[in-house]
């Protein structure tokens, strides 16, 4: 694959990095925000991003199939997997979509010009308390990237254009493909904003050059570990803001009403769906699916047709590939509840025959298990949401997303009370790695957490 050399990640591998080239290009980046993206209006760079995402989904787009036919090899997602997590997210990129965001994260009195500025006060009565407030973006913004999955980078780099900030995105080794793919799709629609980023790859932990990079940063992202954010933060200038997303989980929840015969099977690839979606990686994906009991179609019965379905859909959309470790991970678990199974009544396991594709652990305890991924999924009975709370309880301030299938009237129920116990994000079951444009991650404001407001009274 050869792509222009636009970005220090199209160098060849034997290429070395330097701080003073980390450095030269951050001066680089500044310089050109000031004179390329500073003055564009938030409406130009929405349009651009539509523009962008639109192609994205077009079939013959080169981008598209440069990613479809290597991002395999790199990411380890199958291409139907990939197909389908790249197509969630451009789907997103909407004139509705970011006007949404804007007005959620800077109220509706946004406007789109190139200095930021909301007007507030009822000017015809108050004119002499009229206030303006000015939003900016970071100079430089800096995305430490985690590399399991690729939309969060992609979305980083999209808000940060909406900020009009210099970005410079770090990917791990190996890992920045479609980053890479992504920024060169703006740069080829507007090659004055794509000199505003810039993407380089290395192993973590190579001081000299993230000292190089932070020293130029006034805002820094990080994505992954809760042990890779703290040891980011504690290198961290005094002056740089930090905005740190952890290690999170997420579960799903069924309701009894919809375990019937007519509504079973759509519950069933609504939950297949959740599991399948990037291989069940990354923080939205659900480990953990509690079902309630007395339904029409008892739980453990749900447990058979999720396997069955999961079977069904490794034949379609099968599963990446995984390293030796983590398939020895999924076959030392599956060994453990196959001897439970074979002893114990409330223990049963559904499984891919011949290969680890795909695992199914039916058991009555509710504590919340971290599964080793990978289709990996544990299916516990309830009886209400009450108990299945009971089971996050070790997990306050951890959980992200619950994915909810019940009716209406319900869902509002469960939704009140998983908020008031602390998820952050709920959503309809099958939709758990797909969040809207303008979900707000961990709880906080998107584009909120990385501007700064200057109030003008008048």
């Amino acid at each position: 694959m050869n792509l222009p050399h636009y970005f220090l990640a199209d160098l060849p591998p034997e290429a070395e990095l330097s701080p003073v080239i980390i450095s030269a290009a951050c001066d680089t980046l500044k310089r050109n925000c000031v004179k390329y993206l500073l003055p564009r209006s938030t409406e130009e760079i929405i349009k651009l991003l539509c523009a962008v995402g639109t192609e994205w989904l077009q079939p013959e787009n080169k981008f598209r199939r440069l990613a479809l036919e290597f991002g395999p090899l790199e990411t380890k997602f199958s291409k139907a997997v990939l197909q389908r997590g790249l197509d969630g997210f451009f789907r997103q990129f909407t004139p509705e979509n970011f006007h949404a965001l804007l007005a959620q994260d800077f109220g509706d009195g946004v406007t789109s010009d190139a200095c930021g500025v909301k007007k507030s006060g009822d000017e015809a009565q108050h004119a002499a308390r009229s206030t303006q407030h000015i939003w900016r973006g970071p100079e430089l913004l800096v995305h430490i990237a985690a590399g399991n999955l690729p939309n969060p980078t992609l979305m980083s780099l999209t808000l940060g254009l909406l900020t009009r900030s210099a970005q410079f995105v770090k990917c791990a080794s190996g890992t920045s493909l479609l980053p890479r793919l992504f920024a060169h799709s703006i740069y080829e629609f507007d090659h004055k904003l794509g000199t505003c980023l810039e993407l380089a790859e290395w192993g973590g932990g190579n001081v000299d050059l993230e000292n190089a990079l932070f020293a130029e940063a006034n805002c820094v992202t990080v994505t992954g570990a809760d042990k890779t954010l703290a040891a980011v933060r504690a290198r961290l200038p005094e002056k740089v803001r930090f905005i740190g997303y952890g290690q999170r989980v997420s579960f799903g929840y069924i309701a009894r009403e919809v375990l019937r015969d007519e509504t079973i099977a759509e519950t069933v690839s609504r939950a297949a769906d959740d599991i399948v979606a990037w291989d069940q990686n990354g923080c939205l994906s659900p480990q953990v699916i509690y079902v309630e009991e007395r339904g029409a179609v008892e739980s453990d019965k749900f447990a058979e047709l999720l396997g069955v379905e999961l079977a069904r859909r490794e034949i379609a959309e099968p599963r990446g590939e995984i390293t030796m470790e983590a398939a020895a991970e999924i076959a030392t678990r599956r060994a453990l509840y196959e001897t439970l199974a074979a002893h114990r009544g409330d223990v049963k396991l559904w499984r891919s025959l011949h290969s680890t594709a795909w695992t199914v652990v039916f058991e009555h305890d509710v504590r919340y298990r971290f599964s080793p991924l990978h289709r990996f999924i544990f299916v516990k009975p309830v009886p209400d949401a009450s108990v299945a709370l009971h089971g996050l309880d070790d997990l306050h301030g951890k959980v992200s997303t619950a994915g909810i299938a019940a009716p209406p009237e319900k869902t509002r129920e469960l939704a009140a009370t998983f908020a008031r116990w602390g998820v952050t994000r709920i959503c309809p079951l099958g939709q758990m790695q797909n969040p809207p444009l303008t979900w707000r991650h961990d709880g906080r404001p998107a584009l909120g957490d990385l501007v700064t407001w200057t109030d003008v009274e008048a």
